[in-house]
């Protein structure tokens, strides 16, 4: 089931299902721990002797506030005659989220409603060993296991203090726990509970015919007893509100959205360009690491998620933040880079959000030969993105210190990791980390990430380099030219594999959307010929031939592969791979017709997001549905650069035929109108 809507703050993010059930709370690292793992806390109302949890029978809708990243959310039931509007926020600072419930009665007489919200912890993403406490002084719940403390209040009828409540024991000797206990109306109490454990609190309200009462209820985390309760006094003192309120403001200031003229395209591409932005910074923990996805449901068929930082991944988010705006995120991320970065000079498959190395199915041995368990494309790409950050904010005194350790490390050991008679690089991972060769994608990165690695040897005074770089980087195009490229193909292969020898073995002939790697990173122009072969083979095979459409990642791809009529339906749409050929279509424009050739792609992605504005990995080539997991950051941050991308040419394109500036700029505060009058 899809998150629709993560609120974080870079310490604490808290997502939503469908039904606006608490799914996932991740503290202290955005992705790690998971204090829930997945495991829904129910929000319920009771009236006329009856308690309904939200779900199916509830019409709910979940978006957001425009322009900032607290909730607006409607849940209705017909039969009860009850309608919830309700606010969430993670504070911008503090490790505090906040709820506004308001309550509205649309019978004709006065009737008392009763809230129920369930908190099914599992603190350090286990059951045992918890305990749920109800503190008097307070009249507060708080879970707590070592150094994991969650305080839980509310405020009703202007009372601030948990009045009904029950603890109780879940998923052993047939506990479902006390979410059971409330569908009476009514909570046993049960003042302290341990090991696995969760709570249920109740708030009692009188509404009013035709009218509507509010309630207030709060999470604060924390890592002892005294931190959590002295933030709850200060929200005691200032008020719930005064969180939302202020964290409301502070996103809006966050995002400055006067800054950029979108020209003509559409309210929802713009909408989601900054929805996008927000759901991204969502997924950056203040440590640096950019994590792909937090979406603990995809747990139930892997038995692992992706909850982890992938150097590629978060080297193409950094670089489309660094192009909105937001050096000072992807400083931290280049920052955690060089600290991670292995002494010979690469980075391993993935890490976790604290630094430390993930798990991994890539293995050191194969075939009996022992091997490298890498995605050189990753190494490749962080070097590639530094030097995009650093060609727009020359921070000189930023890159010097990890010039030594990350640059010149990374740089080495690509010219190093290549084979002598093809001078390609060795066989490593794709990027889909699926297949074992010497890929397109890969060899597209490396050349990017030596050239980049040149240009800052070249600032540095360092010309040897320089050189040595330099010529890697032709060596690893003259191979591409040479092997990569197949004249019976008519366009490049996908992956071509070699013997020990040297020489070719294998040809994967599979059309991939990675491809547009060769006509994006710099290796080709986007106008060469070859490109534009590959990219129109791709447009007209990876299409999905429904009335879904979209770009599918290769031909007969298995992940989540729900039709097996591969000749209409290559694979899952992905949004990352339909941006691709838009990111294409933009680079090779020459003309503003041309340009515009890119925007159906990038209104086809705004009218697939869910309702909130969040994208998920892929969509159902049928019905449109999201698979895999929601939001992936990857697609909102392809999204964004897509949208820059296309800004930036137009700039260069639209140009006053008097004075030749640009005549719409698109990083404007002030007008649309051309330069010179």
């Amino acid at each position: 089931m899809p998150r629709d809507i993560p609120l974080g703050n870079g310490k604490l993010l808290i997502t939503f299902d469908r039904y606006y059930r608490i799914r996932d709370i991740y503290y202290p690292h955005v992705g790690k721990e998971n204090q829930t793992v997945g495991h829904p806390s129910r929000f319920g109302v009771w009236v006329d002797g009856r308690l309904s949890w939200l779900g199916p029978d509830w019409q709910i809708s979940l978006k957001y506030e425009d322009g900032t990243m607290v909730t607006r959310v409607e849940a209705h039931h017909p039969g009860l005659q009850v309608t919830l509007l309700c606010a969430d926020a993670v504070d911008f600072h503090d490790p505090v989220y906040v709820r506004k419930i308001i309550v509205r009665n649309l019978a004709d007489r006065q009737r008392d409603i009763r809230l129920f919200i369930n908190q099914d912890f599992h603190l350090y993403e286990s059951d045992v060993g918890d305990t749920a406490a109800y503190e008097p002084k307070h009249k507060t719940i708080t879970h707590y296991k070592m150094r994991r403390y969650f305080l839980t209040n509310y405020m009703a009828n202007g009372v601030i203090g948990v009045q009904h409540f029950a603890t109780g024991r879940k998923e052993v000797e047939g506990a479902e726990g006390t979410w059971r206990d409330a569908e009476d109306g009514r909570l046993e109490a049960g003042p302290i509970t341990q090991g696995s454990v969760d709570s249920t609190l109740g708030i009692y309200l009188t509404v009013p015919a035709q009218g509507a009462q509010e309630a207030w209820y709060w999470i604060i985390a924390g890592e002892d007893w005294f931190s959590v309760n002295s933030l709850n006094k200060k929200i005691e003192e200032r008020l719930p509100e005064y969180y939302l309120l202020r964290t409301e403001k502070y996103w809006r200031y966050w995002l400055n959205q006067d800054c950029i003229n979108f020209g003509e395209l559409s309210k929802k591409v713009v909408d989601l360009y900054y929805r996008s932005l927000l759901v991204i910074r969502t997924q950056v923990d203040d440590s640096g690491a950019i994590i792909a996805a937090n979406d603990s449901d995809i747990a139930t068929q892997a038995r692992d998620t992706y909850s982890y930082m992938w150097p590629r991944d978060g080297a193409l988010v950094a670089h489309a933040l660094d192009v909105a705006g937001y050096p000072q995120l992807t400083r931290k991320f280049f920052r955690l880079c060089s600290q991670l970065i292995t002494p010979e000079g690469y980075f391993l498959h993935k890490y976790n959000p604290d630094g430390s190395f993930a798990s991994s199915w890539h293995p050191w041995v194969k075939d009996g030969e022992p091997q490298l368990p890498i995605q050189e494309d990753e190494t490749a790409l962080v070097l590639w993105a530094l030097w995009q950050h650093f060609e727009r904010y020359r921070d000189v005194e930023y890159i010097t210190p990890i010039y030594a350790p990350l640059i010149k490390r990374a740089a080495n050991w690509m010219v190093s990791y290549r084979d002598p008679v093809t001078g390609l690089p060795k066989a490593s991972y794709d990027l889909w980390e699926e297949r074992h060769g010497v890929l397109a994608f890969t060899c597209s990165a490396v050349y990017a990430g030596l050239m980049a690695a040149s240009n800052f040897t070249e600032g540095f005074g360092q010309a040897g380099l320089t050189d040595t770089y330099r010529r890697a980087a032709a060596e690893v195009k003259a191979g591409m030219d040479r092997y990569l490229y197949r004249k019976e193909l008519g366009r490049f292969a996908r992956m071509v594999t070699f013997k020990k020898n040297g020489t070719l073995e294998n040809v994967d002939p599979t059309l991939d959307a990675s491809l547009y790697a060769v006509g994006y990173f710099g290796v080709y122009e986007p106008t060469d010929e070859r490109v534009v072969q590959t990219m129109n083979a791709l447009r007209d095979r990876l299409w999905c031939k429904t009335p879904v459409g979209g770009i599918a990642r290769y031909e007969n791809d298995y992940y989540h592969q729900v039709s097996h009529d591969v000749a209409n339906v290559p694979g899952n749409p992905w949004f990352i791979c339909t941006l691709w050929v838009a990111q294409w279509l933009i680079k090779k424009a020459t003309t503003m017709e041309q340009l515009k050739e890119a925007v159906p792609l990038m209104e086809w992605v705004a009218d697939r997001c869910l309702p909130s504005g969040v994208l998920a990995e892929q969509v159902h080539p049928h019905s449109n549905e999201p698979l895999s997991v929601s939001p992936l950051t990857w697609s909102h941050a392809t999204f964004v650069q897509t949208v820059l991308d296309y800004l930036e040419k137009r700039t260069s394109l639209d140009r006053c035929t008097t004075c030749h500036h640009p005549a719409h700029p698109f990083r404007t505060r002030k007008t649309n109108k051309p330069l010179c009058p």
